[in-house]
C-alpha cells in the first residue's frame, strides 16, 4: 500500500490524495506535521526519490530563511532541520514500500512513477 506524506493544508498534497482516490488506488496518509518523521525515514525518502537532501527541502518557507538559509549544512544537518521543522519537507511525497520507490508528487500524475 502506498504511503502519502501529506499536509492537508497544501493544495498539491490534496491533489495527490484526490488523484489516488479517483483511481481507487489504496493508500495510507502520514500527516508528517502531526507524526514527526525519524532520521531514518527522512534519509530513506531522500535515497528512494533519488534526490540530494536539499531537494526535498522547501527553501521558500520562512523558517528556512530565518534559521537555515545562511548556514552551510551537510546532509545529516539538513535531515535534522526537517525533523526539527517538518514544514520544510517537500510535499506531497508518495512512497511505495513494495517497490521501494518514492516521488515528490507534483504534479499528482508523477505518482505513476512509483506504481
Amino acid at each position: 500500500m502506498l504511503i502519502v506524506y501529506h499536509n492537508p493544508r497544501c493544495g498539491k498534497s490534496r491533489e495527490a490524495v484526490k488523484w489516488l482516490e479517483e483511481r481507487n488506488i489504496p493508500f495510507q496518509i502520514k500527516r508528517y506535521l502531526d507524526e514527526p518523521l525519524t532520521f531514518d525515514e527522512v534519509e530513506k525518502l531522500v535515497e528512494l526519490a533519488g534526490f540530494h537532501t536539499i531537494d526535498i527541502i522547501r527553501t521558500n518557507e520562512q523558517v528556512w530563511k530565518e534559521k537555515y538559509a545562511e548556514l552551510e549544512l551537510d546532509d545529516n544537518e539538513l535531515i535534522y532541520a526537517i525533523i526539527e521543522d517538518p514544514i520544510l519537507l517537500q510535499r506531497p511525497i508518495v512512497y511505495n514500500p513494495e517497490k521501494d520507490l518514492a516521488v515528490i508528487a507534483r504534479p499528482a500524475d508523477k505518482i505513476q512513477e512509483v506504481l
